[in-house]
Parts: C-alpha cells; structure tokens; sequence
C-alpha cells in the first residue's frame, strides 16, 4: 500500500488538528473556570452595591433630618440673638459711658495735683469749693 504526497499531507494535517485540539481543550476548562468565578464575583459586587446604595439611602435620609433640625435650631438662635441684641447694645454703652467717667475722675484729679499752692488755706479752699459744687450737682440730679 502506498500513500500519495496528498494523502500524507492530509494525514499530517489531521494529527497537527488532533494535537492542537488537546492541548487547547484544558485552556478551555481554565477559561470556563475563570469565567464562572468572574460571574460569581460580579454577583457579590452587585449584591454588595445594592447594599451600599440602601445604605447610603439611610444616611442620606438621616442627613436631611439632621439638617432639617440643624436649620430648626439656627432659626431659634437667630431670634434670641435678636432678643439679645439690646442686652448687649446697653453694655457696650455702660461700658462707654465707665470710660468716660474714668477719664473725667483722671483730669479731675491731675487739676487736683497741678494746683501748686504756697498756701494751705488756698488749696483747701479750692478743694472745700470744688466739693461744694460736685455735692450741689449731686442734689439737682
């Protein structure tokens, strides 16, 4: 029995394909393997995505009831600032008018120690005047 060029070619091919087959039937079940993993982990991402986004949910709900007593809150404090507003207008000006008195009882008594009298009597006069005139303010107030 003889085999022709063309059948020798054919059978060459034949057991080239067979070859091929086997060894690309266990990078098949690899890729199959791989696959099914891929699929399981996309349906613990996606299971884990609507979880998240019903948590997010929560909190985005919590964070509109947080806001709405933050704003609740911010009305109130706003309205007592305004109520405070005169309590506080009347202290900066008892403070001003403090001041004020201070620095009049300063020029009061640096007159007080510039009056250089050589007499005592002279002195105690202006100072027995000056007492006179504050006690009769004092009464017409």
């Amino acid at each position: 029995m003889e085999i022709s060029y063309g059948a020798l070619a054919g059978l060459i091919a034949a057991v080239a394909l067979i070859i091929l087959v086997l060894f690309t039937i266990p990078v098949l079940v690899r890729a199959e393997k791989a696959t099914k993993e891929a699929e399981k982990t996309i349906k613990t991402v996606d299971k884990s995505i609507q979880l998240f986004a019903k948590d997010v949910d929560g909190l985005l709900d919590q964070t509109n009831d947080l806001l709405d007593k933050t704003n609740v809150l911010l009305a109130d404090v706003n309205s007592k600032m305004k109520t405070l507003d005169p309590v506080v207008q009347a202290a900066a000006d008892l403070g001003e008018s403090v001041s004020d008195v201070n620095a009049s009882s300063r020029k009061m008594a640096e007159r007080v120690s510039q009056v250089h009298f050589k007499r005592n009597g002279v002195v105690a006069s202006a100072l027995a005047s000056m007492f006179a005139r504050r006690k009769r303010r004092k009464g017409e107030d």
